[in-house]
């Protein structure tokens, strides 16, 4: 009953498989190795972007930060949901990387943006020339940090606002693929259809080791990012181990099944939480993050069997009133089973 984070699930079977096969040879170094080949290949393909540069690193992070460094002057400000990941959860890696841009927060519900409230913000900043932020690049988290999806047509409304002030859009797509089964769109539609022109492509939440694609769309800026991800530290050496796991995360589809099992899991998780006597739910549940509330003694029973969740937010007391409602998120993934989800379900209802 591990629901703490789809961080927390090992490997698929067919991921370890790749790695291992890869390491009984020698092979070139810095993404020069054959396997490098048919990876950039396979996402060109999926993006349906012929001519994106596409690169390897081993964290989420790393893919946002150097990303966004692409965008963004040091002078500038990437706009961001309050809640979106490059805020919360990456201990100021952006503005390290970029040499100082700040971040302007917007607020919304489920961690995401509105087009009016992102114009506001776009239109208000830089007002005071040189002694003010410039406008930098939009940062679109998705999923969001609150487990909803941006839609196609949600995304190319945001977009749509960003380039009409002559800035940039980045997605962070950590769960991009959850994202992406829980709408129905391709990868293109998604993305560069929508008007993104730099994604980070996510593979360690769904079922790999530790790997993430950037996509740039806009091959111009592709030696800058070759330069700033060797300077910053993320260029592997025995980088086919990066290229196995991605090469063998696309092949025959394993991305998508994956999170569609995830996203599963997910939604049966959230529907039973809501048949528990005062169980609801925080946010909606689009994808493999579940966001709800139930009574504390639900609680007290997966704590004590060891499940494994956060509290949200993180300060509630497992001491009190047994029939508070406390919150909760609680992620599935990839290896997540239907026994898991009953198993939990039915320590969280008091039985």
């Amino acid at each position: 009953m591990y629901f703490a984070s789809d961080n927390s699930s090992g490997a698929h079977p067919k991921i370890m498989e790749a790695v291992q096969k890869a390491n009984a040879d020698y092979a070139m170094p810095y993404g020069s190795d054959p396997i490098m080949d048919e990876v950039r290949q396979q996402i060109r393909d999926i993006f349906e972007a012929p001519e994106a540069a596409v690169y390897l690193v081993a964290t989420g992070s790393a893919a946002n930060a150097l990303a966004l460094a692409c965008m963004c002057q040091p002078w500038q400000t990437i706009f961001a949901h309050r809640e979106a990941h490059i805020e919360v959860d990456e201990c100021g890696a952006p503005m390290f990387y970029t040499g100082g841009a700040k971040i302007e927060l917007i607020d919304g519900d489920d961690a995401k943006l509105s087009p009016a409230a992102l114009h506001a913000a776009i239109e208000k900043t830089g007002q005071l020339g040189v002694h003010n932020p410039q406008r930098g690049p939009l940062s679109l988290t998705n999923l969001t940090e609150a487990g909803v999806a941006y839609t196609p047509a949600e995304v190319r409304a945001l977009a749509d606002v960003a380039h009409s002030f002559g800035v940039g859009v980045h997605m962070d797509g950590a769960r991009f693929t959850n994202a992406l089964v829980a709408t129905g769109a391709s990868a293109a539609e998604m993305t560069w259809k929508a008007g993104v022109d730099a994604v980070s492509f996510g593979g360690t939440k769904n079922g790999c080791l530790g790997v993430e694609a950037v996509i740039l769309f806009d091959p111009k800026v592709a030696w800058e990012f070759e330069l700033r991800r060797k300077r910053g530290g993320h260029l592997f050496s025995k980088h086919r181990y990066l290229s196995a796991q991605m090469n063998a995360y696309l092949k025959d589809d394993l991305w998508l099944e994956m999170a569609r099992h995830a996203n599963a899991m997910g939604k049966r998780l959230s529907d039973g939480i809501l048949q528990i006597e005062g169980g609801e739910l925080l946010h909606p549940t689009d994808a493999n993050q579940v966001f709800a509330r139930w009574p504390r003694k639900g609680h007290q029973k997966a704590h004590e069997a060891g499940a494994a969740y956060y509290f949200w937010p993180f300060d509630h007391d497992l001491a009190g009133d047994p029939d508070a409602l406390l919150g909760a998120r609680a992620v599935a993934s990839w290896s997540t089973t239907e026994r898991d989800v009953d198993t939990f379900l039915e320590l969280i209802s008091g039985g």
